[in-house]
Parts: structure tokens; C-alpha cells; sequence
């Protein structure tokens, strides 16, 4: 397979590369071709190579298909040494224009055999696309969180042509801190460390209040983000609604098969710090502080076991950024005006079946596995599903029950908690075949010039993506070839499925086992 012709899923599958490390979908969609022509600010642009202002300092991009692309940009100073776990700051300023030409470094994260971890501690960076520089443009950006399950993925991956180039958006794509340089919680250690377990969050945050600064030199109207994540992009913005400090960064949000299910409590955290600090064959967790890179890369890897290791890090309940249960913070808040698209796939667990095989005949060890603690309620609902489905087709039963407690009761919770708040919330559920955890990637991110579609995928494709371009310029995702997309309310609980022939549905009452913690996993 040629660059010019990548897949929109790239499946970091390989055992070789990722030895038993989780399996992390990252989109990977390259350059898509336009023939429209990109208006362009000749004062500030020099021939094909643009350069523009930011507050820190000049940058210098490259002139791709019909965009201005500018890669790597430092959004926050680096957290290597001893600033490596604490909070983001703003980056100094430069004197010389900065080349900005070239993607920067991901986030630390685990590679091959032979290379043990790709990127660096050094990975701060964004990437803007943008059909023009004009400052009085005012088109809406697009702000991307990659997926990969907390501990992998990059935005260098994501096609920002897909909607700068077509669809006059400007398209960011963010790098984050992962796993225990993103989520380790380290609050005990002293007050420069109390937010630790909310590092890549927090990064989320930089970056956001760098757009809020910077985006009108790329064109881009500062009053219209949307943010957007998929798996576990989807979760860390989740966590945006209820985290102190995100409130004005954006005006509306995209959630693709995920919620709060990755808030985690402290007691969880230092769990899996434990764990952690288990395999590194150490007792004081000050002792984590100043270890290799590397080191901490294979010990986290070696807790993650595989695609169990999932829900394992994520933002954390440090009384700080995020104060509260998250629903109950969304029920304190109440009515703003922030809108929210979200929803999930019809077989959201079958990707995890086939790179975990128990999942196919789960027992209580498989389940608790994946649930910590919190696995009785999956093992309950699964035992009744098998009396439904039958013991022959006990795979079916699983996938069912593993699709609902891994993805989709926390879209539907979260969408009736939006809904009950008062909030602008359209809410979806994606059935188009395989419908598998991130199938929809290569529809919304529609790349017709790029990737070879059938016809039906071509059509399905076109209309899905033109629901998101919508909602992202104007807050809602509107009319599509006749079909209005109502949105969801308490009194109208309108779902669109996506299926090839759209529909608006009406589901009165969506899967819920009220037992079951708002986190997907927990410890004791």
C-alpha cells in the first residue's frame, strides 16, 4: 500500500511493533486533492511558502494540495526533566521565524523490539491546515484529539485536507501527553504534581487556549471550535464539559464512541501507578520522577497486558481540575451554550474480540480483566443475555453486552445528561456495515480523491460527512437531502442512525445498568 493511497484506519495491530501493547486506531488519512482555488493573503504569503504571526514569534509553512499547512508548532514549552510531569505552560517566545514545515515529535508512547518507544517526552505540537490567511475570513475551526486508548496515536496522522481544502475549515491537530507522562497520578508527591493525573488534559486546554489566541492568523474565527475525538479522543474531551478552565475554549464538541467512562477516581489511579511501580520492581513513587523514558514505556506496557489495558489511564477526579462526579457537575452546571454531537457504534466491541480471543467466551476473569471491579454488572448482564440469545450463540451475547458496557451506555448517559441540562445535543448511532469501533473515521473524514469508496460507500460518505461539516459551521448538523437531523431532547429523543439509508428514530429509552459506575473501570 502507497502513502498516496493509506487506508483512513491505521491499526497498530502488529505484535512486532507494539509487542503485547494495546492495539490503538489512529487515523491515518493523507493528502486529499480539490481543484478549487484557496484565496490567499498575498501579504502574507512569500511565492508558495506561507508565513504568518503568532504570538510567540513568525512561522514558516508549506503550500499541500489547496491548503497552508503549518506542522509542528510548540503550543506549550517541553515537560522533559524535572518539569516532565508537571502542568503545561506557555512557550517562550522566538526571535528568528521558526520552521514550521515538518511534523514534530509525538508523544512518548511504545514502539518495536527494536525500538522501544516512538516519539519523545517532547511532543507538545499542533498542526494547522487552512485554505487561507486572511484575518477576516472567520471560517470555523475544527480542533482534532486523536484516539490510541490513552497511551498511543498522534494528530500528525490525521488528513486535515478533509475538511480545510473542501470544505473552507480550518482543521488542528493535536499531540498530548500519554499514558504515565499524560495520566499517572502523582498528586501525594507535593503541590507541584497536584494536577499529574490530568496532564494530557490539561494539554488539551494549552492547546485549546492557544487556538483562542492564535487561530484568526490562520483564517480562523475564534468564537467557532469544535473539538472532535474519537475512542479515546472522544473521552479526554469529554472530560473538557466538567474540567475547570475549558469554559469559552470552544463552542461546540463531537463525541464518537465515548463519554466519561475514562474519569477515574484517585483510588483507581494509584492503583495503576502501583501496578506500574510493581513491575519497575520499586516502592517509592518518587523513585518514578527521574526514570528513563524507556523504562516507564515497557512497565506501563507490561500493565497494560493488551487491549484489556483500554480504560486503564485517563483524566482523574483530583479535586482540582475535575472536582465532582461527572454527571453531577453537568447537573450543577445546567443550560450553556456549547453544542454537543455524540454517539456510537452498532459493534463497537468486535475489534476488541478479535485482538483479546477470551472476549468471544468471556468468563469472570476476562471481564474483570477489563471492568476491574466494576465487572460484576457486565458478567450479570452478559449471563442474561446468553439465556436470550442461547448458550450456541454465546459470541453474539458477548459482543451485545461488551458493545453496551465498553461504548455506548456511556454515549446514551451522557447524551440524556446533556439533554436534561438543556443543552444543544444531536446524538447518533452508527450502524453502517461493519459499524465496528471506528468505522465511521473514513466517512467523516471523506477523502473521495484519496480513497477508492464503492458507490454506496461514496454516497454514505459524502452525506455523513456534510452532517459533521454542518454541525461544525453552524452548531447543528441540519438538512441533508431532505432528511433533518432533529435534535435530542428529554421530551424528543430523536437518534439518527446511520445506516445508507439515514433516518431519524425516536428511542425512548436507550441500554442503562444504573448500578454500574460512570468509569468504565475501577479499581479498589
Amino acid at each position: 500500500m502507497t502513502k498516496s493511497l493509506t487506508s483512513t484506519i491505521y491499526l497498530f495491530l502488529s505484535k512486532k511493533a507494539f509487542q503485547t501493547q494495546l492495539c490503538s486506531i489512529i487515523l491515518l488519512i493523507s493528502g486529499v486533492s480539490w481543484t478549487a482555488k484557496a484565496q490567499v493573503s498575498s501579504s502574507k504569503v512569500s511565492g508558495v511558502m506561507p508565513v504568518t504571526k503568532i504570538n510567540n514569534g513568525f512561522i514558516k509553512g508549506v503550500r499541500e494540495q489547496n491548503s497552508f499547512v503549518f506542522k509542528g508548532i510548540p503550543y506549550a514549552a517541553p515537560r522533559t526533566g524535572a518539569s516532565r510531569f508537571m502542568a503545561p505552560v506557555r512557550h517562550k517566545d522566538w526571535v528568528d521565524t521558526l520552521n514550521c514545515q515538518a511534523f514534530g515529535s509525538a508523544s512518548a508512547q511504545a514502539g518495536s523490539k527494536e525500538h522501544p518507544v516512538v516519539g519523545s517526552e517532547d511532543g507538545l505540537y499542533l498542526n494547522v491546515y487552512t485554505p487561507t490567511l486572511s484575518q477576516k475570513a472567520n471560517m470555523p475551526v475544527l480542533v482534532w484529539v486523536h484516539g490510541g486508548s490513552m497511551v498511543a496515536g498522534s494528530g500528525n496522522g490525521a488528513n486535515g485536507h478533509a475538511f480545510a481544502d473542501r470544505d473552507s475549515i480550518v482543521t488542528v491537530t493535536i499531540n498530548y501527553r500519554l499514558g504515565v507522562f499524560g495520566f499517572m497520578y502523582l498528586g501525594d508527591l507535593g503541590s507541584v504534581y497536584k494536577t499529574s493525573g490530568n496532564n494530557g488534559l490539561l494539554d488539551l486546554i494549552q492547546a485549546l487556549k492557544w487556538v483562542k489566541v492564535n487561530i484568526a492568523h490562520f483564517g480562523g474565527d475564534s468564537n467557532r471550535v469544535t473539538v472532535m475525538g474519537e475512542s479515546a479522543g472522544a473521552k479526554l474531551s469529554s472530560a473538557l464539559i466538567v474540567a475547570s478552565g475549558a469554559k469559552g475554549l470552544y463552542s461546540g464538541m463531537i463525541l464518537e464512541s465515548g463519554g466519561f467512562q475514562c474519569i477515574r477516581d484517585t483510588v483507581t489511579a494509584k492503583a495503576i501507578r502501583q501496578r506500574v511501580m510493581e513491575k519497575l520492581n520499586i516502592k517509592d513513587p518518587r523513585d518514578l520522577l527521574g526514570l528513563p523514558t524507556e523504562k516507564l514505556i515497557n512497565a506501563q506496557t507490561e500493565v497494560l497486558g493488551g487491549a484489556k489495558g483500554t480504560n486503564y489511564f485517563g483524566p482523574v477526579m483530583d479535586g482540582i481540575i475535575l472536582n465532582d462526579s461527572p454527571y453531577a457537575s453537568v447537573a450543577k452546571q445546567g443550560r450553556n451554550i456549547v453544542h454537543y454531537l455524540v454517539g456510537a457504534n452498532e459493534n463497537e466491541s468486535r475489534i476488541f474480540m478479535d485482538m483479546d480471543k477470551r472476549l468471544y467466551h468471556p468468563d469472570s476473569t476476562v471481564i474483570s480483566d477489563w471492568f476491574g471491579s466494576n465487572y460484576p454488572y457486565c458478567l450479570a448482564d452478559y449471563t442474561r443475555a446468553l439465556k436470550h440469545f442461547g448458550k450456541s450463540k454465546d459470541t453474539v451475547a458477548a459482543a451485545n453486552v461488551l458493545s453496551a458496557y465498553m461504548y455506548q451506555m456511556h454515549t446514551n448517559r451522557l447524551a440524556k445528561e446533556l439533554a436534561a441540562a438543556g443543552r444543544s445535543t444531536w446524538v447518533y448511532r452508527y450502524q453502517f456495515p461493519p459499524a465496528n469501533h471506528g468505522s465511521e473515521l473514513r466517512y467523516v473524514w471523506y477523502a473521495p480523491a484519496q480513497i477508492r469508496y464503492t458507490a454506496d460507500e461514496r454516497d454514505f460518505g459524502r452525506d455523513l460527512h456534510r452532517y459533521w461539516v454542518q454541525f461544525i459551521r453552524n452548531g447543528r448538523p441540519g438538512i441533508v437531502n431532505n432528511i433533518n437531523w432533529g435534535p435530542y431532547t428529554s421530551k424528543r429523543q430523536n437518534v439518527m442512525i446511520l445506516k445508507k439509508h439515514f433516518h431519524l428514530q425516536k428511542i425512548k429509552k436507550f441500554f442503562n445498568n444504573p448500578h454500574q459506575p460512570s468509569a468504565c473501570f475501577l479499581l479498589n
